[in-house]
């Protein structure tokens, strides 16, 4: 496990580039009796490892992308050398997520060594487009999944849940996310003659002031309220003697199921319109909110979490998005289980060794516990 958790990190496949890791891993698998076949569109590379026939279909999902280290230099060990220090490994992709996706390929080893005539399929999932602009990935292999009529019932995705040991939380939803970019026209002008000028800061000030005090909804039993952030606004030429002629924001919502995001770009564009802004926008919408309010998987993992780490998961469909947002609405029961995700993203990211280890074996009781045996 160590072994191959520090073979992926080695492998500097920061988005959209593999840089073969997919490779490596279907090899293993092809000498397990797996089924590989490798799915490329544009840039991005796709693996679909699958084992046995039919249904019920379990899937592991995965990405071997990471995003890019920052400078070298501040890292205490270079970004894409495995290091191991104070029972942790280091490396970029450490928790997020080569480990898991190490250990769901050990796991679904063992598996098949053990369960031979296991029934149903037992699948693995990768894509090296997930930290990227996600549009080659799984959105686009589930698109190819929909036309081919390939059935998912399960599906385990291997991102860094936990927070303070192992199966302490499971993720089993991810809220919608919905971006607009915005441009406002005005009149560019001097400053000191306004009544020539149409100022586009202040004429967006009023709409940008409704829309951070509405309140888009109540959220539900599985989500909190609907909320709106604005990440960035630029106006201006650089003078401080000249009234800008346009100006342009982005902003995103984070939404569940209580709103939609047609009902989303309604309620905004009629605020807009409202205060007679001259304006255009662009929608760009990542992901629909989706949720496993029950079901075999998720009754499974908790078991598993009993069994393997005396842990009771709280559940949650808090933080960004997931590939599962892609899964999801194949029909598939969902639910993401990985490492603590305190270092994602960050200089020095790392895994406990305790977490790496623990990991296959967890994995591996889940595939146990759903298609090991016969009904």
């Amino acid at each position: 496990m160590l072994a191959l958790a520090s073979a992926l990190i080695r492998r500097a496949s920061v988005t959209p580039d593999d840089a073969g890791c997919q490779a490596l891993l279907a090899e293993r698998l092809a000498r397990a009796g797996f089924a590989c076949e490798h799915l490329r569109y544009g840039e991005v590379d796709n693996l679909w490892a699958t084992h046995g026939s039919g249904g019920p279909v379990l899937v592991f999902l995965g990405h071997t992308d990471v995003v890019p280290s920052g400078p070298p230099e501040a890292w205490a060990s270079p970004p894409f050398e495995p290091s191991l220090r104070d029972g942790r490994l280091y490396g970029r992709g450490a928790a997020d997520m080569k480990s898991s996706v190490a250990a769901m390929t050990v796991a679904l080893e063992a598996f098949v060594a053990a369960r031979p005539g296991h029934r149903g399929t037992v699948a693995l999932l990768l894509t090296s487009d997930e930290e990227g602009i996600a549009q080659d990935g799984i959105r686009r292999v589930a698109r190819t999944f929909v036309e081919r009529g390939q059935r998912i019932d399960w599906c385990v995705v291997g991102e860094p849940s936990s927070q303070q040991a192992l199966g302490d939380l499971i993720r089993v939803g991810r809220r919608g996310s919905l971006t607009g970019r915005l441009r406002i026209a005005g009149i560019q002008g001097h400053v000191a003659y306004p009544h020539k000028a149409l100022n586009p800061i202040h004429a967006f000030a009023p709409a940008l002031a409704e829309l951070a005090v509405t309140r888009w909804d109540a959220g539900d039993a599985a989500f909190p309220p609907t909320s709106f952030q604005v990440s960035n606004i630029s106006a201006g030429t650089g003078a401080d003697n000249v009234i800008p002629g346009s100006l342009s924001a982005v902003f995103n919502f984070r939404f569940g199921v209580a709103s939609s995001a047609d009902g989303l770009i309604d309620r905004v564009e009629t605020v807009l319109r409202t205060h007679a802004l001259d304006f255009e926008i662009a929608w760009h919408r990542s992901g629909e909110p989706f949720v496993t309010t029950g079901g075999r998987l998720r009754q499974v993992v908790i078991e598993a979490l009993h069994m393997r780490c005396g842990m009771e998961p709280e559940a949650s469909t808090g933080g960004g998005t997931s590939d599962g947002r892609f899964i999801a609405p194949l029909g598939a029961e969902v639910v993401e289980l990985g490492p603590c995700n305190e270092s994602i993203h960050k200089i020095d990211e790392s895994i406990a060794l305790d977490e790496l280890e623990a990991l296959p074996g967890l994995y591996q009781e889940i595939a146990e516990r759903l298609i090991g045996t016969g009904d």
